[in-house]
C-alpha cells in the first residue's frame, strides 16, 4: 500500500514548521513532521511507502530543498523534487531533478503565489512531461490562504487543454472543497485525482460518484500526512462501499503504475 502524498522536514527545523502551519492552518498534526516521525507512522498503519511532496515556498529554497529530499528516494520514503515558478532556468532545473532520480516534482500554487494557468507553470508542466515526471499540486482551497484559490478546477483543467500532461495529479480528489466544479470540469479527464485529507471532509456518496465517474484506475490513496494520520485515513477508506479490486487498485496498483515500481 502506498501514500501517494505526505510531508517531512529536517529535523533542525521540524518542530519551528508545524508550529507554524498549525497556527496557521488551525490544525493538529499526527506526527513530528521529521522522516523519522513518518516512517513510524507508515510502519504503523501498515504502509509499503510514503510518497513524499516538498514545497519551494522561493525560488531561492531550490538547492537547500532538493538537498534533503535527494537523501530519501528509497524504502519506506520516496521523495519528489520541487521547484517554484521563479526559478530561472527551469529547464536546467528540471533535468537536475530528473538527473538525480527524481521521479516526480510537487507544485503548490498558494504557497508559490502563483494562479496555476500560469504560463510558467505551464512550461515547467510541459518540460516535466517530456522528461516522463510525475507532477503533483495542490489543487482547491487551502486554510492557510483561505482568501484566494490559486488552482480551482477551471484553472486545472485549461492546464490540461493546453498543456495535455499524461502525468499530472490534482491532489485532494481534484479540488479541495470545490468537488462539485470536480465534477462538472475535471471528471473523465486525462488526470489522477488523490485523496490526500478528504475522508471526513467530502461526502462520502459524492467520494464514490467521483471515484467511478472518473474510474478507479486514476484514483490515488493519500493522506497529506502529517496533516491527517496515515492509519486513520486507510481504516476510513477500508470501509467505503468499493469493491476489493477497486481497493487494490487505489491503495497499490496505481502508484504502481504511475511510479513504474
Amino acid at each position: 500500500m502506498i501514500d501517494f502524498h505526505t510531508h517531512m522536514f529536517p529535523e533542525k527545523i521540524a518542530a519551528k514548521t508545524l508550529r507554524f502551519l498549525s497556527e496557521r492552518c488551525k490544525t493538529v498534526p499526527f506526527t513530528d513532521g521529521t522522516p523519522g516521525g513518518l516512517a513510524a507512522s507508515a510502519e504503523e498503519a501498515g504502509l509499503e511507502c510514503s510518497v513524499v511532496l516538498p514545497v519551494v515556498t522561493n525560488p531561492e529554497q531550490f538547492d537547500s530543498i532538493n538537498r534533503f529530499a535527494g537523501q530519501h528516494r528509497e524504502g519506506r520514503i520516496l521523495s519528489f523534487g520541487g521547484i517554484h515558478p521563479e526559478n530561472e532556468d527551469y529547464k536546467k532545473k528540471l533535468l537536475y531533478l530528473k538527473d538525480h532520480g527524481f521521479l516526480g516534482i510537487k507544485l503548490h500554487p498558494d504557497y508559490q503565489d502563483t494562479f496555476f494557468n500560469d504560463i510558467r507553470y505551464k512550461r515547467i508542466i510541459s518540460y516535466a512531461s517530456e522528461l516522463d515526471m510525475i507532477v503533483s499540486v495542490h489543487a482547491g482551497f487551502d486554510p492557510g490562504y483561505p482568501d484566494c484559490v490559486h488552482c480551482t478546477p477551471d484553472m486545472a483543467a485549461e492546464v490540461l487543454d493546453d498543456v495535455r500532461p499524461p502525468k499530472l495529479v490534482l491532489a485532494h480528489m481534484g479540488g479541495f472543497l470545490r468537488w462539485d466544479e470536480v465534477e462538472q470540469k475535471l471528471v473523465g479527464k486525462n488526470v489522477w485525482f488523490d485523496t490526500a485529507v478528504v475522508f471526513g471532509q467530502i461526502p462520502d456518496e459524492q467520494f464514490l460518484r467521483i471515484c467511478r465517474n472518473h474510474g478507479t484506475d486514476r484514483i490515488l490513496f493519500a493522506t497529506d500526512s502529517p496533516w491527517s494520520g496515515q492509519k486513520e485515513s486507510l481504516s476510513y477508506f477500508l470501509k467505503m462501499d468499493l469493491t476489493e479490486a477497486e481497493k487494490a487498485q487505489i491503495l497499490a496498483e496505481n502508484a504502481k503504475k504511475l511510479l513504474t515500481l
